[in-house]
């Protein structure tokens, strides 16, 4: 998959981008308690996207590094996608020259459009 065919609510995705930015790992509070976290920022040559890294996986990636991720999954936050990878990704450093240097990455980001969070089913 590409960054441009993400869309808001996808499960599974297996993708390969480049770490454009880094921030480091922090500390939230979640309605499950406190989970830590790691923001950045990935592309590939059609795009970027906010990534999320949960819990082990926080502090995992690093600036300039290619990356395959494998069961991530998608939100929306303020009309753009989101990316995000938890304890049920793997993320793999991969030596991949295809992947252009962060300068060459296109700014676009995807759009989410009027996504909803799906609703929980009841038991």
């Amino acid at each position: 998959m590409k960054v441009k065919d993400l869309k808001a609510g996808l499960d599974n995705i297996e993708i390969l981008v480049r770490v454009i930015l880094t921030r480091e790992p922090t500390v939230i509070e979640t309605k499950s308690g406190a989970r830590k976290i790691q923001e950045a920022i990935v592309g590939d040559e059609t795009g970027r996207v906010n990534l999320t890294l949960w819990g082990d996986l926080a502090g995992f990636i690093k600036q300039g590094f290619v990356y395959r991720i494998y069961n991530g999954w998608t939100t929306a936050y303020r009309g753009r996608v989101r990316l995000h990878a938890g304890s049920k990704s793997k993320i793999v450093q991969v030596d991949n020259s295809d992947i252009p240097i962060a300068e060459l990455i296109p700014s676009t980001t995807p759009y989410a459009g009027e996504y909803r969070f799906p609703l929980k089913k009841k038991s």
